[in-house]
């Protein structure tokens, strides 16, 4: 017999049954793979809970200064709990990071001198960042402009680090190597733990006075370690995304090294100021509370980019990763396989959102990409990838990359949505439904 909420989502929301069917198949399918998932949340809600609590988390530390921002507990006790959730010696979190990307550039400019060479080694990196290494654009102000050189290490067929090419590319102006651990727009898996641990031995191997730094973002909690963990002396990533749990209202941090940190500091304000000013707006309390239920958020995320997989791969979609491998990333890559579909797909995300459900995505021309872009997120705080979204550029092989929910039920609902956008267009097998 059907249950209840069986019958709200065919009567009140309008799903097909056939479509209803394939979700709870899917489900089924993959329920065993939920049970590890939710040890690893466990894991972390305890290892996140402790750094509250070895810090002294108190109700004082939600108050903020004015001004310069001297001598704020609360902006101080924010940075040591992030320090040691990633196991490092510093870190910066700051409301005035305006994203990923932003926090990315700090580390990269902060470190980097002219002279220095960078080297990605997990091929191209996210698109935003092209201008910020001078890939395109001129007189910018990007790290070409400031004579720091760049090479790039494509990934291999099997999309693994290329450790010949690696060593090849290697060099006596080589500075830093960095690894950018999520997909991207890029069809492969995102890069492990274990991946991270053996390419930092590699290049430590050749030269220990190489940075291995990584990108962090979309990767938080979905371990029991972090790239921190595995050799990289510093890592940047968004708020807005894992760590910030839905409810930072923005920002981004930086956790490492303490002489890196130090460098980086100096580049986000000045020389001779570095870390010790800035004001945090009130947002401690959000910071905080976000990181302190971001394992949960973060698993419900990952249960509806499997289930995401799972009901495509039943469909004769391709996706990225298959439903049950090993997770780097909390991002589910499906092929549709025209852009037809991916704007049906999207636009059945925006119907399951609780903000703008009303909207229609179309694709548009977004700063710092070089196609246009589809975009699907009704979210509490604008951008938020953790909250559930869906993207892609719109160029063969036509995928879209489904990411993100506050809840596991939320992100359940936004696969349901998008089926049924394709299934009402004609655009899927509805042979395969039954």
């Amino acid at each position: 017999m059907k249950n209840n909420t069986y019958k709200l989502l065919r009567d009140e929301f309008g799903i097909a049954e056939s479509i209803l069917d394939l979700i709870d198949e899917s489900e089924k399918q993959v329920s065993s793979h939920f049970s590890q998932l939710d040890d690893t949340m466990a894991y972390n809600q305890y290892k996140v809970l402790e750094a509250f609590q070895r810090n002294n988390i108190r109700d004082m530390h939600f108050s903020w200064n004015t001004g310069y921002g001297y001598d704020d507990p609360g902006r101080d006790a924010v940075e040591r709990v992030y320090a040691d959730i990633f196991h490092t010696e510093a870190a910066l979190v700051r409301p005035t990071i305006v994203n990923g990307t932003h926090a990315l550039t700090l580390t990269l400019m902060g470190i980097l001198r002219p002279g220095d060479e960078m080297i990605y080694c997990t091929g191209g990196p996210y698109d935003t960042l092209e201008e910020v290494i001078g890939l395109r654009g001129e007189g910018k102000g990007s790290l070409k402009d400031y004579g720091i050189s760049y090479k790039q290490v494509e990934l291999t067929p099997e999309g693994s680090i290329d450790y010949d090419a690696l060593q090849r590319a290697i060099g006596p102006a080589t500075r830093m190597v960095c690894l950018q651990r999520a997909t991207g727009y890029a069809w492969r898996k995102a890069i492990s733990i274990e991946e991270i641990r053996e390419c930092t031995a590699f290049v430590k191997n050749i030269d220990p006075n190489i940075i291995c730094m990584a990108d962090n973002c979309y990767g938080e909690f979905l371990h029991i370690q972090e790239p921190t963990d595995a050799g990289i002396d510093v890592m940047a990533g968004s708020l807005i995304k894992n760590p910030g749990g839905g409810l930072a209202l923005t920002g981004g941090y930086i956790a490492g090294r303490q002489d890196l940190i130090d460098k980086v500091s100096y580049r986000m304000t000045s020389p001779g100021i570095g870390g010790e000013c800035g004001l945090t707006f009130g947002q401690t309390r959000s910071i905080l509370q976000g990181l302190f239920i971001a394992p949960k958020t973060v698993n419900g995320a990952l249960k509806g980019a499997v289930l995401c997989g799972k009901a495509f791969e039943l469909l004769g979609y391709d996706v990225c990763p298959g439903p049950e491998e090993l997770r780097s990333d909390i991002i589910q890559a499906v092929k549709l396989g025209s852009p037809e579909a991916m704007v049906a797909f999207c636009q059945g995300i925006q119907a399951a959102a609780p903000v703008d459900s009303q909207v229609t995505p179309l694709p548009w021309d977004m700063p710092g990409y070089e196609d246009q872009v589809i975009m699907a997120a009704g979210a509490f705080v604008q951008g938020s990838s953790i909250e559930l979204s869906a993207d892609g550029p719109l160029k063969p092989p036509y995928a879209v990359y489904f990411q993100g929910g506050l809840t596991w039920y939320h992100a359940k609902l936004g696969i349901l949505w998008s089926l049924q956008k394709l299934y009402e267009r004609n655009l899927v097998d509805k042979s395969r439904m039954c």
